[in-house]
């Protein structure tokens, strides 16, 4: 087994729709990630020129009021072997929008540049599949799941979609006012839970650093972690995971260690990058939940923006794990910043930087977790 210390880094949503080339997003970043051993992504569109119209044409689209986005153009693919990507996992809402030829095509196309990837497959089987990476002796395994729905991305025996965990939701109305907000208990469904901690328990034996990573959290809402996604941490560190990370919400939500181990609950947006179709589709789902009273969108001077975008969303990291001897001995995070259409940028120990690290103390504290933070040059270690 090696004894030279490795490093991992990690980031959260990446989107890659506008028009190629997208190497210029990563102009910043590249450096850094391709220094890491181990860089991972989290891929939340589908790349291909063949998909289709997958929940209108099964009519869930209306029903639902459900807006998908489109592949992104397959050429956008050769971005993340540039960004020094070397396993992307893809278990999310967005897997299944363009049908088996989107999961088919961006297979293909990470196996093309030898860059690894888990969560999502011809069936329930391909998406259960761990992705095991070795560098110099060490070996590393990955599994991916979706938390958030819709059904519809969900793999099945003869289904192509994502490996998922079912979370259900209950109502309660603790405040006597009709029409009030309710409570909102949600919960894995036990027999998928428990499948995936048999996935897990799988994986153990066949590698030294364990990660899951979970497409989960409240979309756009600071701070708040519903029920769930503690319940399905804890259970697959309890399986044997080492490190949990996640992304969805599109905003850094914050930090824990349970049984000594690290939970990065919500690693925000790290490459955002639109066409018009997909600002369309959010357009579409913005109307959704205002209609349904949701309040997770934002305006800016007075009006709504073209996009349910807000400063906050500005504010990312990069995870950065230090592995020896097998093991995680340290965690720490780059504050980074990454609007809309621009290219993230790492930031230093400085005012901007200090802007990170305040709000990841705001939100991790206002959460109620146990993580606590201190700068390290221009990196922020974590301990408890």
């Amino acid at each position: 087994m090696s004894a030279k210390t490795q490093i991992v880094l990690a980031v959260g949503d990446i989107y890659l729709h506008g028009t190629p080339p997208a190497e210029p997003l990563f102009i910043k970043t590249a450096p850094v990630l391709e220094s890491a051993d181990i860089a991972l992504g989290h891929g939340k569109c589908m790349f291909t020129s063949r998909g289709v119209n997958t929940f209108a044409d099964m009519g869930l689209a209306q029903v639902g009021e459900r807006f998908e986005i489109p592949g992104a153009d397959p050429r956008n693919i050769a971005a993340l072997d540039y960004a020094g990507f070397d396993i992307i996992t893809l278990a999310n809402c967005h897997c299944w929008d363009a049908g088996d030829p989107g999961i088919e095509d961006t297979v293909a196309g990470l196996q093309q540049y030898n860059i690894a990837h888990c969560g999502v497959g011809m069936n329930i089987d391909e998406a259960r599949r761990p992705a095991i990476v070795e560098r110099d002796g060490i070996r590393y395994g990955f599994l991916s799941y979706n938390c958030t729905g819709p059904k519809g991305s969900w793999a099945l025996p003869q289904k192509a979609g994502c490996a998922y965990v079912h979370v259900l939701a209950a109502y309660e109305l603790d405040v006597p006012i009709i029409g009030g907000y309710p409570t909102t208990y949600t919960f894995a469904e036990p027999g998928k839970l428990k499948a995936m901690e048999d996935d897990i328990r799988k994986l153990r034996p066949l590698c030294d650093v364990l990660v899951v990573f979970f497409s989960k959290g409240i979309g756009f809402l600071p701070v708040k972690l519903a029920m769930y996604e503690q319940q399905v941490s804890y259970a697959a560190i309890d399986a044997g995971a080492d490190l949990i990370l996640a992304s969805h919400a599109h905003i850094l939500k914050g930090i824990e260690q349970y049984n000594g181990k690290w939970i990065f609950h919500g690693l925000g947006n790290f490459v955002i990058s639109t066409d018009e179709t997909t600002v369309q589709g959010e357009v579409q789902d913005r109307k959704f939940v205002k209609a349904h009273g949701g309040p997770f969108f934002f305006e800016r001077g007075g009006k709504e923006s073209p996009f349910p975008y807000s400063p906050e969303q500005e504010l990312t990291i990069i995870a950065k794990c230090r592995v020896q001897d097998g093991h995680i001995a340290q965690v720490s995070y780059l504050p980074c910043l990454a609007g809309q259409n621009s290219t993230p940028e790492i930031l230093k120990n400085d005012e901007k930087g200090q802007q990170v690290f305040e709000y990841m103390v705001n939100i991790t504290e206002g959460a109620e977790l146990n993580a606590r933070y201190e700068w390290d040059g221009d990196e922020v270690v974590i301990y408890t």
